[in-house]
């Protein structure tokens, strides 16, 4: 292959290689507007969304309001289905900028942010293919430490944005609930036990440093660990356990490893970190706390089905290749391309070249472990999602590097590489399709949170702009795939993906915010307004604990008119005070059995209306 036009970006990199100071410009640069794109930007602006990021809104709230950063609290009951980790951050949020969605979700945000850096900075050291190694050189450039650089720059550079632009991180990445804190912590435990473990390669150390001292890569992830139990508990340290011990395993160094990891001072450094908080909470709550957390949160959520989370043994497929669309369409390609059967060549490979292999076992091991898991939830597999990003990006970095000169021979992968581009043609061309059609079928969608969702969909024009955006990124695909430039094909899905974010998914969210989300916080600040000291709120109908969080009230739920009479009819025997505030539908006072004459109407918004009822009606029900 000769270099011709490509001849420019390899002395574009060349002199960014004299001038290193650039290199981290740019980088510092990228991962900036990464985070900023996909974590930061509007992240506030949005109300929380019901039904779980009030839970976790609420209870570090009431954190700062009773002093009691032990037990977790919402809606005047205990809260045992996480560690307190998100609690207390969220909790030090408000303390610092205010109760508001800004201090809500920026630990998931910051998070996030901060494991795409630690994922740049892995690739940019390891992030090397070794199918390329025995590659002839051009005459032009025949380093192959030029050949090494450019491809982990590259990697770099592609797996940073990958790790944070798909559609399951953005989504759990802007969000005040504890899985991306999990997922920070956990993957970037892994990532520093990679960066320990190629680092400390045998013959690197001294003896006396291998005998009495840890890497403080392998400090950093014992630290990790822990902060990931606090985060959400026991699968906090099963997962890196499982994954490391099997990729150990395979690599037939397990025991050589265990050893320079020091397992003991290790397990000293996580329960120093992780014990006390769960030896405290158990005191100060007994036997309830170890049943509901340990019990039902974590066994029987593997074991069984909890709160009706029931999928097909195939869920996680579907789930991945949404989640991490539209890269999931190369992850075959990816992971097809280590060759991972064979196990002989990964043994006689030095450390530093395992990060591809490692990423395929970070992977592989989360995904079986959450598909036997009973109890399936999309969020459960959100920590093989940077794994899967870096075996996309050595894929893309290692074809990339090759089609622009630095080596001569072609890729292997070429023709496997542009069969899985027209697979990604004709998903962006469906999608397009099926957005351009959409309001045929959106006139289909019942919700009673959102009656007037249709016409407001229909109003907003954002199916066709997103339609728009898919239909010439699957135009710009082919053109590249004709061309025969398939090593471009991460760049226009990188900018087909953040066109389609910040044009089509961002508009949408204010759109549900505003059908679903917004009527509530309006009824909210009403009823803050209007309650009378001692007045009971009670919410007929869907449970939406939001309400709790923008009154910073108690709230009694009921899902039927029956239970709600039964309970104010309890009410109506103290006489002080002689009303309660019910919030619902309208249809739902109807099945109540109350008559328009009998409530006084506060306020309405959306689908709800807000009425003061005195508890003396409910005595002829």
């Amino acid at each position: 292959m000769k270099l011709r036009n490509s001849r420019l970006l390899v002395d574009l990199f060349i002199y960014c290689q004299k001038h290193p100071a650039i290199d981290w410009m740019v980088a510092v640069f990228w991962l900036f507007a990464v985070g900023a794109i996909a974590f930061l930007w509007n992240l506030g602006s949005i109300g929380l969304v019901d039904e779980t990021e009030p839970l976790f809104a609420e209870a570090a709230r009431q954190m700062t309001v009773t002093g009691d950063w032990i037990t977790p609290y919402f809606n005047q009951a205990t809260r045992f289905d996480k560690p307190p980790l998100i609690y207390w951050l969220i909790a030090i949020g408000y303390k610092l900028i205010g109760v508001n969605e800004w201090a809500v979700r920026l630990p998931s945000a910051l998070s996030a942010s901060a494991l795409c850096c630690l994922g740049f900075y892995t690739l940019r050291h390891f992030g090397f293919s070794i199918y390329n190694n025995n590659s002839q050189t051009s005459s032009s450039y025949t380093l192959p430490s030029l050949t090494n650089n450019f491809q982990r720059w590259l990697a770099a550079f592609i797996g940073s944005a990958l790790i944070a632009l798909n559609p399951e991180t953005i989504a759990w990445g802007r969000i005040g609930v504890s899985d991306m804190l999990l997922t920070s912590c956990m993957c970037s435990a892994l990532l520093a036990f990679f960066i320990g473990y190629a680092t400390t390669e045998e013959g690197t150390q001294s003896a006396f440093a291998q005998k009495f001292f840890l890497s403080p890569w392998y400090l950093a992830f014992y630290v990790l660990v822990a902060l990931a139990i606090l985060a959400k508990g026991p699968v906090g340290i099963v997962l890196p356990v499982l994954i490391i011990g099997s990729f150990l395993l395979y690599v037939g160094n397990f025991w050589s490893v265990v050893r320079e990891m020091r397992p003991l001072i290790g397990s000293v450094i996580v329960l120093a970190i992780a014990l006390p908080w769960f030896i405290l909470v158990t005191l100060a709550n007994g036997q309830v706390y170890i049943e509901t957390f340990f019990g039902y949160h974590n066994i029987e959520r593997f074991t069984s089905v909890v709160n009706r989370h029931w999928a097909p043994w195939y869920f996680y497929f579907i789930v991945v290749a949404i989640g991490f669309a539209p890269w999931s369409i190369y992850l075959p390609l990816a992971s097809a391309s280590l060759k991972p059967w064979k196990r002989s060549l990964w043994q006689n490979l030095p450390r530093s070249n395992h990060l591809g292999l490692f990423a395929l076992f970070w992977f592989v091991t989360i995904f079986v472990f959450f598909t036997i898991a009973v109890t399936k939830l999309p969020s459960y597999v959100l920590p093989l999602m940077p794994a899967a990003a870096l075996l996309v990006a050595l894929l893309f970095s290692s074809h990339f590097s090759v089609k622009y000169g630095i080596v001569n021979k072609e890729c292997k992968n070429s023709l496997l590489l542009s069969a899985s581009g027209w697979v990604n043609v004709g998903l962006f061309s469906a999608l397009a399709v099926g957005l351009f059609f959409s309001y045929r079928w959106v006139g289909k969608i019942k919700d009673p949170t959102m009656p007037n969702l249709t016409e407001t969909i229909r109003n907003s024009g954002l199916p066709t702009v997103g339609g728009l955006i898919l239909a010439l990124a699957a135009i710009s695909i082919s053109v590249i795939l004709v061309q025969r430039k398939a090593h471009w094909l991460w760049g226009v899905n990188l900018v087909a993906f953040v066109v389609f974010f910040i044009f089509a998914i961002q508009p949408a969210a204010f759109l549900m915010d505003s059908q679903r989300q917004m009527p509530l916080r309006e009824l909210a600040q009403t009823v803050v307004q209007v309650k009378q000291p001692g007045e009971e709120l009670i919410m007929i109908g869907f449970e939406k604990p939001s309400l709790v969080f923008y009154t910073q009230k108690p709230v009694k739920y009921f899902r039927q008119s029956r239970l709600a009479i039964a309970y104010i009819k309890n009410l109506a025997i103290q006489p002080s005070p002689p009303s309660i505030l019910i919030l619902g539908y309208p249809s739902k006072f109807d099945d109540a059995g109350l008559h328009p004459n009998e409530y006084q109407i506060l306020a309405k918004a959306g689908a709800y209306q807000l009425a003061r009822v005195s508890k003396q009606v409910f005595a002829r029900l």
